[in-house]
């Protein structure tokens, strides 16, 4: 059985911006300190959510090496090095074990894409170039570009390649992902309404954008279901179903970030080409969060 990177709940962490569109490395260490005070089971830094594709690139290992550096070994840091670059995937991986990180997180080549043939050589080439434990991110709504089973259960017999983020969202590609690839592939949900679903089937917990927002609620949700406690675990699911479509009703990340901001957090805006949201989706996203307690 391969190593398991954490169970539960991780972060998928915005990235916070000054007005000038900078870094906001003192809110980013606000919001990393507010996570694990309220059980976050591990940080996903510089993902989507993290607005990875819009970071330069020395922001990008900068963005790694603070929340490092940061989080002080409190629970483990896992970077997103994806690129459609196989070579900039490889650089971003080397550059995050050298400042410390505990895994990697790599999206699936998007724009350009690739075959499964490829797309096996792509994640190979990188797994060879470090030694950090890796996590596939199959999220074909983004990319344009799925990750077999059949191809997962070949990356899997590579020593470093430990885990999937599954947000296809579709419940039988989970089922046969974990029936056909067992212990050699955790897997984690990436879309945060299928939690519970996929932890039913054998998910050892999530990578979340509602963790954002209530870190302490999705913990609980997903340690309830690694109990065996799914009826609680479900009741979680259903209780916040309603804000977390809420936080998908425009572009991730520009709900989450609206969110973040509204509790109090300077995250700042996105960057172009993600926009503010508009202010009938912004007053659903609001009335949610109030529903829920988590603004008067």
């Amino acid at each position: 059985m391969k190593p398991v990177i954490f169970t539960g709940a991780a972060v998928a962490l915005v990235t916070p911006f000054n007005a000038d569109g900078s870094v906001n490395y003192e809110e980013l260490a606000r919001l990393i300190d507010f996570q694990i005070e309220n059980g976050t089971d591990a940080l996903v830094i510089a993902g989507t959510t993290g607005e990875s594709s819009t970071l330069s690139e020395q922001e990008h290992i900068d963005v790694i090496k603070f929340a490092v550096e940061h989080t002080k070994h409190r629970v483990p840091v896992i970077a997103g090095t994806g690129s459609n670059a196989t070579e900039t995937a490889v650089m971003l991986s080397k550059e995050a074990e050298e400042a410390g990180a505990d895994a990697l997180l790599l999206v699936t080549p998007y724009y350009n894409k690739t075959s499964q043939r490829g797309l096996y050589v792509h994640y190979k080439t990188i797994a060879d170039s470090v030694k950090l434990p890796i996590i596939l991110y199959n999220v074909p709504s983004r990319t344009g570009l799925g990750i077999d089973v059949e191809t997962a259960a070949k990356l899997a017999e590579i020593d470093n390649i430990v885990a999937m983020k599954d947000a296809v969202g579709n419940i039988t590609y989970t089922a046969n992902l974990i029936e056909r690839c067992g212990d050699q592939l955790t897997v984690y949900s990436g879309n945060d309404d299928q939690i519970v679903p996929m932890m039913s089937l054998g998910a050892k917990g999530v990578i979340s954008v509602l963790s954002n927002v209530a870190p302490k609620e999705t913990h609980d949700m997903c340690a309830a279901a690694l109990a065996g406690d799914y009826k609680t675990a479900a009741a979680l699911q259903l209780k916040y179903l309603k804000l977390i479509h809420a936080l998908f009703i425009e572009t991730n990340p520009i709900p989450v970030k609206e969110a973040v901001n509204q509790m109090g957090y300077a995250a700042g805006a996105c960057r172009l080409p993600l926009y503010e949201m508009a202010d009938e989706t912004k007053a659903v996203l609001v009335a949610e969060m109030k529903k829920q307690g988590l603004l008067k």
